[in-house]
C-alpha cells in the first residue's frame, strides 16, 4: 500500500483530515467520502470488516448524539429558568451546554456520510463542521477558564465576586465566543469545497507548513495555554485550603462549597481525558511523516479519538447537574450566613449606640465626680 493510501487511511475516520499528494496538502472531509481502492481493485469499504466497523461507529455516535443533545437541551431549559439570578455559575453553564450541543449537531453529519460514502453538504457544510469542532472546543475550555478563575476570587476576594453584574458575566460570554470565532476564523475562510479524482475534498489556501503552524496555536490556545491557568489556580487554592485547616485560621466559612470547586475541576480533566489524545495523534501526523502503524491500526485509533471527542459533550449534562445542585446548595447556605452576619452587625450596632450613650453618661459623671471630690478647698469654703 502506498504512502498515500496509508494517510488517507488515517484521516478518514477524524475530524480534521490532511493528505499529501505532491506538494499540496488536502483537507479531507471528515469522514472520508469516498471508498478506498486498494492495489487488486476491490473496495476496501464495501468489505464486511468495514462495514461492521461503519455501523459500529455509526451507532455509537447515534446514541451519543441522542444522549447527549438530549442532556444538554435540558441543561440549557434548567439554566434559563435559573438565569434572573446574578450568580456566575448559571450563565457559564448555559454557555457550556451551548457548546456541546453545537458539537453534538455535527453528528447526523458525520454518520450520514459514513453511510452513504458521499459527501451530500457542500462547501457550506465543509466550513461550517470544520470550523464548528474548533469553535466550540475554544469556548468550552476557554468558559471553563472563566469559571476557575472566578471561584479562584471567590476565596481570595469573596465581597468583589459579589458586587458583579448579571450583564458583566453576560459580557464575559460574549468575549469568550468572540475570541473562539476569532481563532476559527482561518479554518472557515481557508479552506474550499473541491471535487478530485472523484472525490470531495476541502482544499486549502495555505502550505502544509502554515496548517501545521495553525493546528499547533490551537493546541496551544485550546489545552496548553488553558491547562497551565487551570493548573496554577488550582494549586494556589489547595495551597489557601491547606494554610486554612492546618493553622486552624477562621477562614473556611469565607471558601466556597468545596463541591463546587471540585466538579469544575472534573469537568476540566474530562476535558482534557478526551481531547488531549485527539491533539496528540494529530500533531504527531503533522510533525512526523511515518508511522510504524498499519492502516487498520490508524483507522481504529481515529475512531477511537473521535469517540472520545463526542463523548465530552455527552458526559457534560450530567456533570452540570450535579454542579447546578451544589452551586444552589452553597448560594443558600451563602444567604444564609449573609442573613445571620447582617442580624448580627444589626444588633452589635444597636448594642454599641445603646451603650455608647451609657458610657458617655457614666463619664461624664464619673469626671464630674473626679473633680468635684478633688476640688481645692479653699473654693470649697468659699
Amino acid at each position: 500500500m502506498s504512502l498515500t493510501d496509508e494517510l488517507e487511511n488515517h484521516f478518514s475516520a477524524t475530524p480534521y483530515m490532511v493528505r499529501d499528494t505532491s506538494d499540496e496538502s488536502l483537507f479531507r472531509i471528515r469522514p472520508n467520502t469516498s471508498a478506498n481502492i486498494t492495489g487488486d481493485g476491490t473496495s476496501a469499504a464495501g468489505s464486511m470488516e468495514d462495514m461492521v466497523a461503519i455501523c459500529t461507529i455509526g451507532t455509537i455516535l447515534s446514541l451519543m448524539c441522542v444522549i447527549g443533545v438530549t442532556g444538554n437541551v435540558y441543561t440549557l431549559l434548567v439554566m434559563c429558568h435559573y438565569l434572573r439570578s446574578s450568580a456566575s455559575m448559571y450563565i457559564y453553564i448555559i454557555n457550556l451546554a451551548l457548546a456541546d450541543l453545537l458539537y453534538l449537531l455535527t453528528i447526523p453529519f458525520i454518520v450520514g456520510t459514513y453511510f452513504i460514502q458521499k459527501w451530500y453538504f457542500g462547501d457550506i457544510g465543509c466550513r461550517i463542521l470544520f470550523s464548528l469542532d474548533f469553535l466550540t472546543m475554544h469556548a468550552s475550555i476557554f468558559t471553563l477558564t472563566v469559571m476557575s478563575t472566578e471561584r479562584y476570587f471567590a476565596v481570595l476576594k469573596p465581597l468583589d465576586t459579589v458586587k458583579r453584574s448579571k450583564s458583566y458575566r453576560k459580557a464575559i460570554a460574549v468575549v469568550i465566543w468572540l475570541v473562539s470565532l476569532l481563532l476559527t476564523l482561518p479554518m472557515l475562510i481557508m479552506i474550499q469545497l473541491v471535487q478530485r479524482d472523484n472525490k470531495s475534498i476541502c482544499l486549502p489556501t495555505w502550505s502544509k507548513l502554515s496548517y501545521r503552524v495553525y493546528l499547533t496555536i490551537l493546541f496551544g490556545t485550546s489545552i496548553v495555554g488553558p491547562g497551565v491557568i487551570i493548573g496554577y489556580l488550582y494549586i494556589r487554592l489547595a495551597k489557601i485550603y491547606w494554610v486554612s485547616q492546618t493553622a486552624s485560621f477562621k477562614q473556611t466559612k469565607r471558601l466556597p462549597n468545596q463541591k463546587v470547586l471540585y466538579l469544575i475541576f472534573t469537568i476540566v480533566l474530562v476535558f482534557w481525558a478526551c481531547f488531549l489524545p485527539f491533539w496528540i495523534w494529530q500533531l504527531l501526523f503533522q510533525y512526523y511523516e511515518s508511522f510504524p502503524l498499519s492502516p487498520k491500526v490508524m483507522k481504529n485509533i481515529n475512531y477511537l479519538t473521535t469517540c472520545l471527542t463526542y463523548s465530552n459533550s455527552c458526559i457534560n449534562p450530567f456533570l452540570y447537574t450535579l454542579l447546578t445542585k451544589n452551586y444552589r446548595e452553597y448560594l443558600k447556605n451563602r444567604q444564609r450566613s449573609l442573613s445571620s452576619n447582617s442580624g448580627y452587625f444589626q444588633r452589635r450596632n444597636r448594642f454599641q449606640r445603646i451603650s455608647g450613650r451609657s458610657l458617655s453618661t457614666s463619664s461624664q459623671h464619673c469626671t464630674e465626680t473626679y473633680v468635684l471630690a478633688h476640688a481645692p478647698l479653699g473654693n470649697s469654703r468659699a
